[in-house]
């Protein structure tokens, strides 16, 4: 009994501890199941990003069972998840960016328009109230150039050399600017002599005809025809003016011949441009103005002398008894001034738009000026007047919109 009670009793013992350490057993074996799981996870939350598609796979080869994939596929689905978002996020924010540029860069476009109306509204309106006290065309011209030539020369001393003359040219590209710059300053002083004589209204009606000039010039010099349906449209323009030249109560030769002169000299001026902004490399719009202003000067002064020199010490002392000396070089300064920036907000308006924009733009500036203008001085219109002008600015923009269709049916 002894005996076998302590067989008993042993036996229970092993059989104790055989549960003993199976329990241990199991428990070791769960807990490096679950540190397992722990570092597949890690890993999977680290690598899910460049492969999420192996998740399972890894989950299966780590020997992390059933309840374990489960968990890779949670975790895989909160991965997508993120990323979908952070996706969405960041095509929303290039969306809001690209969004945010091209609204800049119309508000800058919109700016320069305003601009260059605002200051050619000044200019006309300054210039001929000038005229009124101080009638010398050919001097006012010249001041015109000259201030402008200052305003380059300032700011290229300043370092603004992109907003003057951008770099030095050689005797060569001097010689190919000079052609167009002088038809610059011829067509500058013809249009000044049509403003001294004639209604500001006349003047810029009748300069509506300057690309029928242009077409002329551009099949006669450069050996390029315009085609038909955009010489059609120079008729209403044709039409227009004479209706105006026929009923506009302030019509005088000199001031409707002057007008005409400074059509051919721009259209000449436009044809020889583009023969030179071909030559001469490297030169921007900007600058190319700025050295037609420098060579206007040249040409302008010595005219302004021989034409005007002798009358023009008493036109000086009338217009200063008359306005006093700080109205009189008020004037001659801000209207210089005024020419050049005009011209300068029109150039950057160009390089901002197309050519067809460019045009419509030009038609509504005259519509503004030719408006200011009889608002401001009061001046008189017939009916025949308002038409004939209609006619002729239609018929402008029409010639700009076939113009820029041909250019592209032949490309």
């Amino acid at each position: 009994m002894t005996m076998t009670m302590r067989t008993t009793t042993t036996r229970t013992r092993r059989v104790d501890f055989g549960s003993s350490a199976i329990r241990v057993t199991r428990t070791a074996a769960l807990r490096g199941r679950t540190n397992a799981n722990d570092a597949a996870r890690k890993r999977i939350h680290t690598e899910a990003s460049n492969k999420p598609t192996d998740t399972m796979d890894m989950g299966m080869d780590m020997g992390m069972g059933v309840g374990g994939t489960k968990r890779v596929k949670v975790l895989r689905k909160r991965v997508l998840v993120c990323k979908a978002s952070a996706s969405a996020s960041s095509a929303s924010g290039d969306s809001s960016s690209s969004s945010s540029s091209s609204s800049s860069s119309k508000l800058v476009t919109a700016g320069y328009i305003a601009l260059w109306y605002a200051v050619n509204v000044c200019f006309n309106l300054t210039n001929k109230t000038l005229y009124k006290s101080f009638p010398f065309p050919w001097t006012v011209s010249t001041v015109h150039v000259v201030v402008g030539a200052i305003y380059c020369l300032v700011c290229y001393g300043l370092g603004f050399k992109k907003a003057s003359f951008g770099r030095p040219i050689t005797g060569e590209e001097l010689k190919k600017i000079s052609g167009p710059a002088s038809m610059h300053a011829f067509g500058h002083i013809a249009a000044n002599l049509s403003f001294a004589a004639v209604a500001i209204s006349l003047t810029h009606t009748v300069k509506t005809l300057e690309p029928a000039f242009s077409a002329v010039l551009q099949w006669s010099i450069l050996g390029t025809p315009t085609p038909l349906p955009v010489l059609g449209s120079l008729v209403p323009i044709i039409f227009g003016v004479g209706m105006v030249c026929a009923s506009e109560l302030s019509f005088n030769w000199l001031g409707f011949l002057s007008a005409m002169f400074s059509n051919l000299t721009f259209g000449f001026r436009a044809v020889l441009s583009k023969k030179t902004m071909s030559d001469v490399k490297d030169l921007g719009s900007t600058a190319l103005y700025a050295y037609t202003t420098v060579i206007s000067v040249v040409l302008c002064a010595p005219l302004a002398l021989i034409m005007e020199g002798q009358a023009l010490p008493a036109g000086i002392q009338a217009a200063v008894a008359k306005l006093g000396w700080a109205k009189f070089g008020t004037y001659l300064f801000s209207v210089g001034l005024f020419y050049h920036l005009y011209n300068q907000f029109a150039f950057n308006t160009l390089q901002r738009v197309n050519p067809v924009s460019h045009g419509v733009c030009n038609v509504i500036k005259r519509i503004i000026i030719i408006g200011s203008s009889v608002v401001f001085f009061g001046n008189v219109l017939t009916t025949k007047t308002i038409i004939g002008t209609g006619i002729a600015l239609a018929g402008t923009a029409l010639y700009t919109e076939l113009q820029s269709r041909a250019k592209h049916a032949k490309k």
